[in-house]
């Protein structure tokens, strides 16, 4: 008997549930202080990055583009958002890439965990949750309690501190504005329009969420016209 094929989108929803709850296992508070910490409502960011994981092509031109635009260099190891191709077990198209944004969660575990504030809510720009690297002691501890996996908060290894997806709210080399009201880099060239900026928070409970379907509606099809008979022939 053949084995069932496990989807790349099912597993990936079953997998991501897992390392969510496993993280906040780990990160389950053992104090009064820490209970209380966290169970604070946040101000929901007013931008996500929903992708479409049918479309996306894998060429990585966002992973460019952010590293580009936050960094000034094309180097994918800095970019905020990841395109993973031909990981293991993710061999049959459309199944073959993990596309992995920052999500913008509406609990931020990385805001939490943050000892020094640099991990924030910026209200000033639609409540993005951004990293100050002025006050960043590089600690880790926002990559480590990142709940997505590859986590989206992202080490720097020559600045030694960490950086994550503002939206582009701070990106020096970007032309254009960012943040929710404004264009993001990766949106702006992914040549499969497999990125959207949408304003709701998509559904908190695992990846697939902000796995939505972008494709543009097929065109109606039209009946071909008959031709029409000349009057006198």
């Amino acid at each position: 008997m053949s084995k069932p094929k496990v989807l790349r989108r099912d597993f990936l929803v079953g997998s991501g549930t897992a390392l969510a709850a496993g993280a906040l296992t780990v990160l389950a508070p053992e104090t009064a202080e820490a209970a209380a910490a966290a169970s604070v409502t946040y101000e929901p960011s007013k931008g996500y990055i929903v992708y479409d994981s049918r479309l996306c092509l894998g060429c990585q031109s966002c992973m460019y583009a952010c590293s580009m635009t936050h960094e000034g260099e094309a180097n994918p190891s800095l970019s905020r958002i990841q395109i993973i191709r031909d990981a293991p077990s993710f061999t049959t198209y459309p199944y073959d890439i993990v596309m992995a944004p920052c999500r913008q969660c509406v609990t931020p575990i990385c805001v939490q965990n943050c000892p020094t504030g640099a991990c924030h809510i910026d209200a000033a720009h639609g409540n993005v949750r951004r990293i100050d690297q002025q006050k960043c002691i590089g600690c880790k501890l926002c990559i480590n309690s990142c709940p997505q996996r590859p986590h989206r908060t992202v080490w720097d290894p020559a600045k030694k501190k960490s950086t994550k997806c503002d939206l582009c709210v701070d990106a020096p080399y970007w032309s254009r504005q960012g943040g929710p009201e404004g264009t993001q880099a990766c949106v702006t060239v992914c040549p499969a329009k497999a990125l959207k900026l949408v304003k709701d928070p998509p559904p908190q409970a695992d990846i697939a969420g902000y796995d939505v379907n972008l494709a543009p509606p097929p065109k109606p099809k039209t009946k071909p016209s008959m031709p029409t008979a000349k009057s006198g022939s």
